[in-house]
């Protein structure tokens, strides 16, 4: 019985403890730096560009020191105008700002059918490449006849932060926490997200054009790079 009560108290000195440490590690936590900046380019890749306002619900439930960046881009190709929407989420001082993106899309009634990790070859300011989580949705709509269309969506999504880029989002959770404790500098981490929509069967060349507005703005806006790439023998 004795041995039963010294264990629950070594059990409440160490949780006690660690409150001690995290609440101390919050108060003299520094914050870093971000590696991107908001203000998309307003021209990319031979697309135009349009501001999109932040919606109602982002501002009601993210954190208030979230920062947005956020626009349409759109090109006509063949009598056909493509639109590409481009956006930033950028954390402050309280990491919630940030969470899986899969959320966000089944919230807005897409069905995941496909997830893979691909590169964005970006040439400036060096050869690179970039680290990119590509989501292929479907979703069913309903026309105004009544009737219904199913439709594709294909979404693309990176994380960045001062000198660090990742498509993994249990990744960019471990850098943080390991940043935290090593340095007390709290990463501040960028969220960019890229989506567009599709009729079935277009989604490899949406995706296509998807990846060029992305090599084309990204060097506007990124402030960290990867390692150089170097052309294969």
């Amino acid at each position: 019985m004795k041995t039963k009560w010294i264990s629950f108290g070594l059990a409440l000195t160490m949780m006690a403890g660690s409150g001690v440490f995290l609440v101390r590690l919050k108060t003299t936590q520094k914050l870093g730096r971000p590696g991107v900046k908001l203000e998309l380019p307003a021209q990319a890749a031979g697309f135009t560009s349009e501001p999109v306002a932040v919606t109602d619900l982002e501002v009601a439930t993210l954190p208030r020191d979230t920062t947005f960046g956020r626009r349409m881009y759109s090109q006509v190709r063949d009598g056909l105008t493509n639109q590409i929407m481009l956006g930033i989420v950028l954390m402050g001082a309280d990491r919630t700002s940030l969470h899986k993106p899969q959320f966000c899309l089944v919230g807005q009634g897409w069905r995941i059918d496909k997830t893979e990790p691909i590169t964005v070859p970006i040439d400036r300011p060096h050869p690179y490449a970039l680290p990119v989580m590509q989501l292929t949705a479907s979703k069913g709509l309903t026309l105004p006849d009544g009737r219904t269309a199913a439709w594709r969506g294909i979404y693309m999504y990176w994380f960045v932060a001062e000198n660090s880029l990742t498509a993994n989002h249990w990744e960019r959770m471990w850098w943080m926490s390991k940043n935290l404790l090593l340095t007390g500098t709290l990463q501040r981490w960028a969220y960019v997200n890229c989506f567009a929509a599709c009729a079935p069967g277009q989604e490899d060349a949406t995706a296509a054009l998807m990846q060029q507005l992305i090599a084309g703005a990204v060097p506007e806006f990124q402030l960290a790079t990867g390692p150089v790439r170097t052309a294969a023998r």
